[in-house]
């Protein structure tokens, strides 16, 4: 599995934050260049985003698989980010060419390490 480096957003990165793991997984191979191109559209936002602690997008090519892990401050956050219309646009575009599946938890005063650590675990449970 391939992660770009932590991507900040503009919200701090302490106390308690809103935890999401996303996970795709492509019908075919040729359409994981263009969700992945999508992700990197989406993450030029961060830094503008109100609520946004951070992120970091993730692909396994080998699997067709793509994702992100990302910190909120809260759940208004993130559905404020699910709601936009690029985002929006980009899951009617992709949405019927593969499986998505998700969680969210909230971690108190998140470790990087720990976030990661935990959602690889989510990312390595079976289908």
């Amino acid at each position: 599995m391939l992660r770009t480096s932590w991507t900040p957003g503009p919200a701090a990165a302490s106390g308690p934050v809103l935890v999401s793991v996303t996970d795709f997984t492509s019908d075919r191979l040729r359409d994981l260049p263009g969700i992945y191109r999508a992700g990197r559209q989406l993450s030029r936002l961060w830094p503008t985003l109100d609520g946004a602690v951070g992120h970091w997008l993730w692909v396994e090519p080998s699997r067709r698989r793509t994702g992100s892990v990302s910190l909120w401050r809260g759940e208004d956050a993130m559905h404020g980010f699910v709601g936009l219309p690029v985002h929006r646009q980009i899951m009617r575009t992709y949405r019927g060419r593969g499986r998505i599946r998700s969680t969210t938890w909230t971690a108190t005063d998140p470790d990087p390490r720990e976030v990661w650590r935990r959602a690889s675990e989510f990312l390595r449970l079976p289908r």
